[in-house]
């Protein structure tokens, strides 16, 4: 089964009530529904050098890669963080889909009209910054370049492949205490950077959801980047 196959029946099984992105971890906190802010994330796979992308569990596919940015260190929200492109539903946005296509252009400046949008994830919950996210699945058709468009935003826009991210090697338990307590999640140290936190948890989900998960050791731990 091509790995574009596994992405379309994820966002039918997502659409069926069939999948769950809730963290089973301590940073899972509720956040109020009629107070939270409406947000939505892209994320965007596509296949590197243009070659079908085959999915040959469990092994990670080779040749797929997902989009992601590192955000500006001077951001009040999850400064310095890595995360996919997004951010908050502007009331002209026709759809939770629309905005992650705008916040995925204005962050990057990829051609919309090459992204197919696959599907809605379920909603989850950001306790930090107030928001209810909806991360939307898609397959970069006919990818577009990409780059930095605001150096006030981002600090860097860039490709992983999705092998790097399933390589054990590059796994490991991101770590934060606060208040006495020490909260752990999923994390994937690519590209330089230690990717963690909302995002981290999301990919692996998203990754035991389609099958994918190569077996880890999550007691490899590693302080989260704050």
């Amino acid at each position: 089964m091509t790995a574009y196959a596994d992405l379309v029946e994820l966002a039918r099984r997502a659409t069926a009530g069939e999948v769950s992105l809730a963290r089973d971890d301590r940073w899972n906190v509720a956040i109020d529904p009629a107070v939270a802010r409406k947000a939505a994330v892209l994320l965007l796979f596509g296949v590197l050098d243009s070659v079908p992308a085959r999915s040959d569990k469990p092994l990670a596919p080779a040749d797929l890669d997902v989009l992601l940015v590192e955000r500006a260190a001077t951001l009040t929200d999850h400064p310095g963080q890595v995360a996919f492109p997004g951010g908050g539903v502007d009331p002209e946005d026709a759809s939770v889909d629309a905005t992650a296509l705008r916040e995925a252009r204005e962050e990057t400046g990829l051609d919309p009209a090459g992204v197919q949008i696959l599907g809605r994830m379920p909603e989850v919950s950001l306790p930090v910054s107030n928001f209810e996210v909806t991360p939307v699945l898609a397959w970069w058709a006919s990818p577009s370049p990409v780059d930095v468009v605001d150096y006030g935003e981002s600090a860097q826009v860039f490709r992983v492949p999705v092998r790097d991210l399933l390589d054990p090697d590059n796994r490991y338990t991101a770590t934060l205490t606060r208040g006495g307590q020490t909260y752990a999640s999923p994390a994937f140290l690519v590209n330089g950077v230690l990717v963690w936190g909302f995002t981290a948890g999301i990919l692996n989900r998203v990754f035991d959801h389609l099958g994918w998960s190569v077996p880890w050791d999550s007691r490899r731990e590693i302080p989260a980047p704050l």
